[in-house]
């Protein structure tokens, strides 16, 4: 396998520069990050516009990270072998159009349709972004600066999300939100058009379409099931989830098989990329599915307003930015195994900070939580975005990239269903009550679960590190 990058030299715009390749992909990636958190503050008003049930609330929160974990090895892959670029661009106009179907969606089912191509476009964004910078910043030390900043981003898109949705409260409520994220994203494709330089693999590879095609059923299928299941382990909840299973698995065979896979399953020998991946999977399980749910139980469990429930989301995730900002000028080195593994610790404990609330609890109990768990956060999005990068060949850069953020996605999808069951079902009382009795077995299993993530990091990078 060549370590080689090759720029493509005849797309290649002149006079590129590495501060505007930051500050784009810096905006196409907070941009996504945008239209991934439009419908966690305005959940609620959505699904009563709509006339959808506790079913389709699940759906819409979960439907964009089906599409991001089903697209990324896709696109990353495409940009490897087709130019980063040109399929960063793409991933850019397939998000504002979905952005804008979304804004003039007439049910609950056209919206979810929508949101899964966003996340397909979204997917391309974030894959191909992300190596366009580690092509752009060769060196190691401007490429942590580099990807530092990328991590800040994704939490400036959760923060300027957040507000926006609550701003633009007005008509509807939430689809001048989705209009407006649709425009920006069009617009957006054409200065990067312009003004990224384009590069890639140095030996195209061939596109993995039965990859692709079971990747996403399997996603579909799995989160289609842990949907139904709140209902209890019937007929066609088991039926849903053994066709997940065997679609992963016969993922998982064909990546075996083909000549270019979309993922290289020996990457995973190595330590830094298998903590990267793991770690990316327990953010998504774990704090990325509680935050998620935090307009919801602020709303409709506690009586809180739309404001209330945002400026929570804001403090996780601008503490989260701070964050990542802040460890460009810190000294002792942040990454590998450990690092991982004591963030997710960090975000277990600002997770568990969020248990013991009653029905009639202020929404602001759930301050300290938030802010403890988004200073990890912030660790964890300038670390992982490095990792996924720093131990894989040059020219796979995408591969890493999109790997890592389909685990996030992946678990993001699972995390945020799983999560929304729990919240609103599996509380003992009645009314309200019930959905914060929900709310506290919710947070209890996603804190195992990211704790659960941290233990995998350590006892792999041992066993590694020990072969």
């Amino acid at each position: 396998m060549s370590s080689n990058v090759k720029p493509t030299a005849p797309g290649r715009p002149a006079g590129v520069r590495p501060d505007r390749t930051l500050l784009l992909v810096g905006l196409g990636t907070a941009l996504v990050l945008v239209t991934y958190v439009t419908p966690m503050a305005t959940v609620p008003l959505t699904a009563a516009d709509l006339g959808s049930g506790a079913g389709t609330r699940a759906w819409i929160l979960s439907s964009m990270s089906v599409g991001l974990a089903a697209g990324l090895l896709t696109t990353g892959a495409l940009g490897d072998a087709r130019g980063r670029r040109r399929v960063y661009v793409a991933g850019l106009v397939a998000l504002g159009v979905g952005a804008l179907a979304c804004a003039g969606a007439p049910s609950g089912a056209v919206l979810v349709a929508a949101r899964i191509l966003q996340g397909l476009g979204g997917a391309a964004v974030l894959s191909c972004g992300l190596a366009v910078l580690a092509h752009g910043f060769p060196e190691p030390a401007a490429r942590a600066r580099a990807t530092g900043v990328w991590g800040a981003s994704v939490g400036v898109g959760i923060t300027g999300g957040a507000l926006l949705a609550a701003g633009l409260e007005v008509g509807s409520g939430w689809r001048e939100t989705y209009l407006l994220t649709g425009v920006a994203a069009l617009v957006l494709a054409l200065p990067s058009a312009r003004g990224l330089g384009e590069s890639a693999a140095e030996r195209p590879r061939r596109p993995d379409l039965g990859g692709a095609v079971l990747l996403g059923a399997g996603l579909t299928l799995l989160v289609a099931g842990l949907t139904l299941v709140r209902g209890g382990l019937t007929v066609p909840v088991v039926v849903l989830l053994v066709a997940a299973a065997l679609a992963l698995v016969g993922f998982v065979a064909v990546e075996r098989r083909v000549a270019d896979p979309m993922l290289e399953l020996s990457l995973l020998a190595s330590p830094g990329f298998l903590g990267a991946t793991v770690g990316a999977l327990a953010v998504g399980l774990g704090v990325i599915a509680m935050t998620s749910n935090v307009p919801l139980l602020v709303q409709v469990g506690l009586g809180g307003t739309l404001w209330a429930a945002t400026w929570l989301v804001v403090a996780w995730s601008a503490t989260s930015v701070v964050t990542s900002l802040l460890l460009r000028r810190v000294r002792i080195p942040l990454d590998g195994p450990r690092t991982i593994a004591a963030a997710l610790v960090v975000v277990g404990v600002g997770q568990l900070l969020g248990v013991g609330l009653g029905a009639g609890s202020s929404a602001w109990r759930l301050l300290p939580s938030m802010v403890v768990a988004g200073l990890a956060s912030g660790v964890l999005n300038a670390v992982l975005g490095r990792e996924a990068v720093a131990h894989v060949p040059p020219d796979r850069a995408a591969m890493g990239s999109g790997t890592n953020n389909t685990a996030r996605y992946l678990g993001a999808a699972c995390g945020i269903t799983v999560f929304s069951v729990l919240v609103q079902h599996a509380g003992g009382s009645a009314g309200s009550a019930a959905l914060v009795d929900g709310w506290t077995v919710a947070v209890l299993v996603s804190t195992a679960l990211s704790w659960l993530g941290a233990g995998v990091v350590l006892v792999a990078a041992r066993r590694a590190a020990g072969q």
